[in-house]
């Protein structure tokens, strides 16, 4: 018994000197000339134009968020839909109560208006025709 913990310790201690050996090698042998050009952001082989840190619409993320959401809840019904059968009415109902609850949650996003793309440019446009009437 022991002997196999020998083992898994002799595999440890020479990956170790592996990484070990293989980073100081790295360190000894890399060119050392640094440039201003090296520390700009990398943009598809072209120079950057303007500031790195611009204004991203947050409805990708809210979109991806859902996706991720859904997805992930789906991937639940894979092994559900292999032991149906093993399990009979009991399966059925505790699935129909989950994908109920999804239903529910994909009613309330779509209710909310988060699925939608063009309502963020709608609200500002709406909301800038405001501040000009009030202007006037």
């Amino acid at each position: 018994m022991l002997f196999n913990f020998a083992n898994v310790l002799i595999f440890l201690i020479v990956g170790s000197l592996f990484v070990v050996l293989n980073l100081t090698i790295s360190r000894l042998l890399h060119t050392k000339i640094y440039s201003g050009e090296k520390y700009i952001p990398y943009e598809c082989g072209e120079d950057p134009i303007g500031d790195t840190r611009i204004k991203f619409n947050t409805r990708f993320y809210v979109i991806a968020l859902i996706f991720l959401i859904f997805d992930v809840e789906a991937v639940f019904l894979f092994p559900w839909a292999v032991v149906f059968r093993d399990f009979g009415l009991f399966a059925f109902l505790e699935m129909l109560v989950f994908i109920v609850i999804l239903l529910v949650g994909l009613a309330y996003v779509w209710a909310k208006g988060d699925l939608e793309w063009i309502r963020s440019t709608q609200l500002e446009v709406q909301s800038l025709r405001r501040e000009e009437s009030y202007d006037n």
